[in-house]
């Protein structure tokens, strides 16, 4: 029996995930972003986060290469942003609202948070690549509103609000 890619790609769409996009570029090129919505944490100390590009894409050469990239967690207002960054060719930030940083390659304004990384490693995985980056710096915007979500192919927004009964809310700045 041949493995259905297409019912895969759904069944795993069935996970809802944030969006972010990553920014990359120098002074001497001009930076260009990426729609994803495999941005994880890996590790605390040291701080590192990992987000994955299909190796076909002719982003992957230049995000691959870089020696860092940016990544902004999507509010629900960036739905436009998203969907232009996600297709293909389509990578310029042109007519994009854009925060400066330290690193080099912008954020996105209104952004949840924004962090800022050195490429720490890129590894092959299949037809894709895992890019591993050091947070060097990070914000967050606590007044941007929901985040953006992706489930089941479509865009949404999740509803801030109570934790479940009985389980507490915890903020990451919170002591243990």
């Amino acid at each position: 029996m041949a493995f259905d890619t297409k019912a895969f790609r759904d069944a795993l769409g069935c996970f809802p995930t944030g969006i972010a996009v990553m920014t990359a570029g120098s002074a001497e090129t001009s930076h260009i972003g990426i729609t994803v919505n495999s941005f994880a944490s890996v590790s605390m100390d040291p701080p590192l986060v990992l987000w994955s590009i299909d190796r076909r894409s002719r982003r992957y050469p230049y995000f691959a290469e870089a020696p860092g990239f940016t990544v902004s967690i999507l509010a629900s207002g960036h739905k436009a942003v998203s969907a232009r960054l996600a297709g293909q060719g389509e990578h310029s930030l042109d007519g994009i609202a854009l925060v400066p940083t330290d690193l080099g390659p912008p954020g996105l304004a209104d952004s949840l948070a924004i962090f800022e990384c050195a490429r720490e490693s890129v590894q092959e995985a299949g037809d894709h690549a895992i890019l591993i980056g050091r947070v060097l710096k990070f914000s967050r915007n606590d007044g941007a509103g929901a985040p953006l979500v992706y489930f089941r192919g479509r865009y949404g927004a999740l509803a801030q609000g109570e934790p479940p009964e009985g389980l507490p809310g915890r903020r990451a700045t919170d002591g243990d």
